[in-house]
């Protein structure tokens, strides 16, 4: 997959470039605050409901496998960090230990066809057990093909593996390969780019890789920028390092 990797990356950046500065012009916040106090303070802010906890899913094995597989749907090259240097396994092995991993706002009756193009995600079993059946399933099958598990394999190994998962033309036990790879990719990708509080995006790394400003106030100031690049640094809901005080 080694031409995936310009690829990849350009998919990212082409996709999210549309984003925007968020920052109140000073006239406008004279009018609305009377030139006075401002609704927060400098330097502080309270943590937002992340829906997470500290608490950890995966085992230590599990958790090496998760970093060696998104590091390579979203590789470090010389573009940028990829998906280990913004600590996207932490934030699945977060979401997974959560409300999320339980499946617990879905609808998880049967029946359970195979699923349409059209449609999403259709089997039993949550995404946390999705999780650790596939990848039990997919260290066995590297074991038995390679001698090795995921995380031992060399990166062409490991990128042939998921090629041929993302193909469907990898039979695993009790999971559907390319299902199994669609929810990995899609997880993968929304640790690269969320706010850091969910404990992905380490350093905005993501947001700095396709120009992305953050979460700020406003963004009238730049309504008619016409596509020009914004040079501002990210900032994250709980604010970026140089706004604490030391």
């Amino acid at each position: 997959m080694q031409q995936g990797h310009l690829g990849r990356r350009s998919f990212l950046r082409g996709n999210l470039l549309g984003f925007t500065a968020l920052v109140l012009p000073s006239a406008l916040r004279a009018l609305e605050f009377g030139g006075a106090n401002m609704p927060w303070s400098a330097g502080a802010a309270s943590p937002p409901y992340a829906g997470i906890t500290d608490a950890r899913y995966f085992a230590a094995s599990e958790y090496a496998m998760v970093d060696a597989i998104t590091a390579r749907i979203i590789p470090s090259d010389d573009t940028g960090p990829g998906a280990k240097e913004a600590s996207v396994a932490d934030f699945i092995d977060h979401q997974l230990a959560g409300f999320y991993g339980r499946g617990q706002r879905w609808y998880m009756q049967g029946p359970f066809p195979e699923p349409l193009e059209t449609q999403g995600y259709q089997a039993p079993h949550p995404p946390a057990e999705l999780w650790r059946t596939g990848l039990a399933a997919l260290e066995q099958h590297c074991r038995d093909s390679h001698g090795a598990g995921f995380a031992a394999l060399d990166d062409d190994t490991q990128d042939d593996i998921l090629k041929a998962m993302e193909d469907g033309e990898i039979d695993l036990v009790s999971t559907n390969a390319a299902q199994f790879f669609d929810f990995m990719r899609e997880m993968t990708i929304e640790g690269f780019f969320c706010d850091p509080v969910y404990d992905g995006n380490r350093n905005m790394v993501g947001w700095r890789m396709v120009g992305f400003p953050g979460a700020r106030y406003d963004y009238r100031d730049f309504l008619h920028h016409n596509g020009a690049a914004i040079s501002m640094p990210p900032v994250g809901l709980m604010g970026r390092p140089a706004w604490t005080r030391q």
